[in-house]
């Protein structure tokens, strides 16, 4: 099974309960299994490098990577960065409106601006299509 590790700041990981949920649901479709880092790992402030390391190791053993950045978040930037440099592909998500990433975006394979849950399944479950 293919495995899709999903950059998301941890801090805004609640608010997005429905988006993660649809694609969790596209992908295993297409099995694949979306992996979100910060639901399976909990490090305390001091443990930065542990964790850097582990979402490395996680990155690489991914076949891609989807940054949800409709909240700008550094960490999942310097993910995206990373999974850009090893030669994974890298999907930008972000929810209408919100701002605009130039550094993810040039790091991206696809980029898919949506509206809302449905219109988000729509897009990704064309993208997989393709």
């Amino acid at each position: 099974m293919k495995k899709a590790y999903l950059g998301i700041s941890f801090s805004n990981r609640k608010k997005f309960d429905k988006e993660i949920e649809t694609l969790r649901s596209i992908l295993q479709k297409e099995h694949c299994e979306l992996f979100v880092f910060v639901d399976h790992y909990h490090f305390q402030p001091h443990e930065e490098k542990e964790m850097m390391a582990t979402a490395f190791q996680e990155i690489d053993s991914s076949d891609v990577f989807i940054a949800e950045l409709t909240t700008k978040a550094i960490g999942v930037g310097i993910e995206v960065g990373y999974a850009f440099a090893k030669g994974i592909p890298v999907i930008y998500i972000r929810k209408k409106g919100s701002d605009y990433s130039t550094t993810v975006s040039g790091c991206a394979d696809q980029v898919l601006v949506y509206e809302d849950v449905t219109d988000l399944k729509d897009k990704l479950s064309m993208f997989m299509k393709i």
